[in-house]
């Protein structure tokens, strides 16, 4: 006669027993019974029994409970409704999205863990970072979509105004997997800065003015030359409304010969054109796209306007 193995078990099992050897509490497996997934039989005195059916059943609901899969999951794939494969693939997606959302959940905490321990927390800016840190793709993107139609509405496509509004929506469509702090900092910052109106208005006019002002585009300055000549100059101290500008200002190509009047009309052009704001959104943009890090040139040219107005010159007319 063959010995009994531990696991064996005999042709019914107390409630008990059933709980003992599957380890699932008791109470669970009365709720699995009562919810028809674990069939159970009664004895003579009115116990629920299980049998060897109950015992195989139990293994397999133990096994997709565990795996994460609901209850209406089961219940499908018990009653052969839904193959397991089908609700398998459909829960590895789920999974996808919940380890996606810990891995930005981990990135908001890590930004948070570098804040000085004596420092206030900010309510407000903790909860709107861990909310848009957890915006799925779709959403993230709808945000930028919102703020480019809204404020380029009605903006020719080929001109600047349109090329401007289409590298405004360069977002990427998904955060990495794994996103850095710094990552989820520039995504919070951008949320923030394309919500604000007054940035709404100022990249309208300067795409407005971009599109339709064709003299806005007769008279560029060079970005190299103003970036070492005026960038130089700044750097070094240059008062641009002093006499020492003069000879860097005259080194940026154009500039010579230009009366008083046509250096004011060039230093509005560049000044519509230069605003902080819209530099600070292609740096994050550029964060977010793993772009190569890049100096601010805005500085630069705010210079270089305003050496344009205050640098002297002979008269208000063509210098020889």
């Amino acid at each position: 006669m063959t010995a009994p193995r531990p696991d064996d078990h005999p042709v019914t099992l107390t409630i008990g027993q059933l709980a003992r050897r599957s380890g699932v509490a008791v109470r669970t497996v009365r709720f699995w019974s009562d919810s028809g997934l674990v069939p159970a039989d009664r004895d003579a005195t009115g116990r629920r029994v299980y049998g060897p059916a109950a015992v195989a059943r139990l293994d397999l609901v133990h096994t997709l409970r565990e795996l994460g899969l609901g209850l209406d999951d089961v219940r499908a794939v018990l009653s052969r409704r839904r193959g397991v494969g089908e609700i398998a693939a459909a829960h590895v997606r789920a999974l996808d999205d919940r380890i996606r959302e810990l891995r930005a959940q981990r990135a908001v905490c890590a930004l948070l863990a570098r804040t000085p321990g004596d420092t206030p927390p900010d309510e407000r800016s903790v909860t709107l970072m861990n909310d848009l840190a957890r915006l799925s793709a779709a959403q993230r993107q709808h945000l930028i979509d919102d703020f480019v139609t809204e404020t380029f509405a009605g903006v020719e496509d080929d001109p600047t105004g349109g090329r401007l509004a289409a590298g405004m929506r360069t977002l990427p469509t998904e955060l990495p997997d794994e996103p850095s702090p710094e990552q989820v900092g520039a995504w919070v910052e951008l949320a923030e800065l394309v919500r604000d109106p007054g940035f709404r208005a100022r990249c309208r006019e300067m795409a407005v003015a971009g599109a339709t002002a064709d003299e806005h585009r007769q008279r560029q300055a060079d970005p190299a030359a103003v970036a070492e000549h005026a960038g130089g100059a700044l750097a070094a101290g240059v008062d641009p409304a002093s006499p020492q500008a003069a000879a860097a200002l005259e080194r940026i190509p154009g500039v010579a010969g230009l009366t008083a009047s046509e250096r004011a009309e060039w230093a509005a052009t560049v000044e519509l054109f230069t605003d902080r704001r819209v530099e600070r959104y292609w740096a994050l943009l550029g964060v977010l796209n793993g772009w190569p890090a890049r100096e601010p040139v805005l500085p630069a040219f705010e210079w270089f306007a305003a050496a344009l107005r205050g640098a002297p010159v002979q008269a208000d007319s063509a210098q020889p």
